[in-house]
């Protein structure tokens, strides 16, 4: 999978992740090599990627955001996404992780508090 692989492949079990830094033209075209690399290897090992996962994540206000492709599909671009169960954004901010840790935190105590109280109504 990583024969001729320019920027950086990064695998954990069923993810794979490519990345590098593009700022002119030209790493432009070699992250598209890449992909199309990567394509031709799935379709060689009979092996689909999941359109339904894979996303591009631009980083940096001054990023050009090109677009990309895998196959005959165009990668759809997005402010954020699931890594390994941390959802990273474009600045790389964890507010808005902390924040669901936060509420879901809260779900739970309200569950925990209500449970309590009935317990309590019916001793």
């Amino acid at each position: 999978m990583d024969s001729g692989i320019e920027y950086n492949l990064g695998k954990f079990a069923n993810d794979t992740k490519l990345c590098g830094v593009v700022d002119m033209l030209e790493g432009r075209d070699a992250i598209q090599r890449d992909l199309d690399r990567l394509e031709r290897w799935a379709r060689v090992n009979c092996m689909k990627f999941n359109k339904a996962k894979y996303k591009v994540l631009h980083m940096d206000w001054r990023n050009p955001k090109h677009n990309y492709r895998l196959g005959e599909e165009w990668i759809e671009s997005s402010p954020e996404k699931k890594d390994l169960g941390m959802l990273v954004d474009k600045k790389l901010n964890m507010s808005w992780q902390c924040a669901l840790a936060a509420q879901k935190a809260n779900c739970i105590l309200g569950c925990i508090k209500r449970s309590v109280l009935f317990k309590i109504q019916k001793s």
